[in-house]
C-alpha cells in the first residue's frame, strides 16, 4: 500500500503519512488504531511483535498474546 493509499483510506492528507514514516510526527493511540484497522492488522498483535522486536507475521498458529492458550 502507498502512503498515498493509506492516507485516503484514512481521509488524511499524504504527507501525515509521510511525516510519521520519516519520523518526524508520532501517531496516538487512536490514530495507530485508525492505521492498523486500514491494513488489515490486529493492533494488539502488532503491539506484542514490536515488543518482542520483531516486525515480521509469526508462523500460522503461532501464539502471539503471551498466555497459554
Amino acid at each position: 500500500m502507498t502512503q498515498a493509499e493509506l492516507a485516503a483510506a484514512l481521509g488524511k492528507p499524504q504527507s501525515f503519512v509521510a511525516k510519521y514514516e520519516n519520523g518526524e510526527r508520532r501517531i496516538d493511540v487512536i490514530e495507530f488504531a485508525d492505521i492498523t484497522a486500514v491494513l488489515g492488522v490486529s493492533s494488539a498483535d502488532l503491539l506484542v511483535r514490536l515488543a518482542h522486536g520483531t516486525e515480521k507475521s509469526p508462523p500460522d498458529g503461532e501464539n502471539t498474546t503471551g498466555q497459554d492458550e
